[in-house]
């Protein structure tokens, strides 16, 4: 059965030549899917990019840090844009949630009509060192693993084979998503980038296989008994306070006038999907009562 929280595994295999990361993240899309009303095919896309940035962050120095993912491909659901922390919490949004699509010939979401592949994948990483690295990569497929693996070879010059899959029932409900991550180590040898490519083929089915036997049965595929474990969560940075201080921003003069025109201010934060809502009182509360 799939976690009910959302984990990462790491641990080395090959001689400790090749890092092996495994992700069950069918929490996180379960909570994204409530959050933003998300059709099969928008969760499937949403989910492995969400997957993808959870890996990514597991390689943050400091809980602090953070990273943004962006995918820009041009298909039906529109843009996607994931955040995380070194605390491993993640969130997200994809521009139409409500997209849908016809199968695939071969009876799988169209994941990569929903993102396009006619345009680039950037991440964006600040480590706190001053200057945030950004690396970009075109899209490749739009199916987001075959795109992960691209953006590792050509921005980040680290070879690393990817397998990504969210399994979605027709009631809406995520069944069982995550990842899998092989990444040769600098020096590991040719048969370490054989390895990774030869093994990444067996987790074509990899939601259904997580939502039959989660990510223990993948980490025994690969004798390992002592993986490090950290728990992944969909959580934002956005409050009342944070969206107050956005009021406050506009002035008071424009503040009240947008209060006029729409009876009331109304700070939406696209990540989770929440709205915070400001009436007379809150403005008197935010400026003065004679602002």
């Amino acid at each position: 059965m799939p976690e009910t929280v959302s984990k990462l595994y790491r641990a080395l295999v090959l001689d400790g030549r090749v890092s092996l990361a495994v992700l069950d993240t069918t929490a996180v899309v379960n909570e994204a899917i409530v959050r933003h009303a998300l059709s099969p095919v928008a969760a499937a896309a949403l989910g492995r990019t969400l997957t993808a940035a959870a890996y990514l962050a597991g390689w943050l120095k400091e809980e602090a840090s953070t990273l943004s993912l962006s995918v820009d491909g041009g298909g039906a659901g529109g843009k996607i844009a994931v955040s995380a922390d070194g605390a491993l919490r993640v969130r997200g949004y994809i521009e139409h949630p409500d997209v849908r699509l016809p199968l695939r010939a071969d009876g799988k979401l169209d994941v990569g009509g929903c993102v396009g592949s006619r345009g680039t994948f950037t991440v964006i990483r600040d480590d706190g060192e001053g200057i945030p690295f950004v690396g970009t990569s075109p899209l490749i497929s739009g199916e987001i693993a075959e795109d992960v693996s691209n953006y590792f070879l050509t921005s980040e010059q680290r070879p690393t084979a990817v397998a990504l899959g969210v399994q979605v029932a027709p009631t809406g409900e995520c069944l069982g998503a995550g990842g899998v991550f092989l990444q040769p180590l600098p020096g590991a040898g040719e048969d370490a980038f054989g390895f990774a490519e030869k093994r990444i083929a067996d987790y074509a089915q990899l939601s259904r296989l997580i939502a039959r036997e989660g990510a223990g049965r993948i980490l025994a595929d690969f004798g390992v008994q002592d993986a490090e474990e950290r728990c992944v969560r969909f959580a934002c940075r956005c409050s009342r306070e944070r969206a107050a201080a956005a009021v406050q921003a506009l002035g008071a003069r424009e503040a009240r006038a947008l209060l006029r025109e729409q009876g009331g201010i109304c700070v939406h934060c696209h990540d989770c999907n929440t709205d915070y809502t400001f009436d007379e009182d809150d403005l008197r509360k935010l400026f003065g009562e004679n602002a």
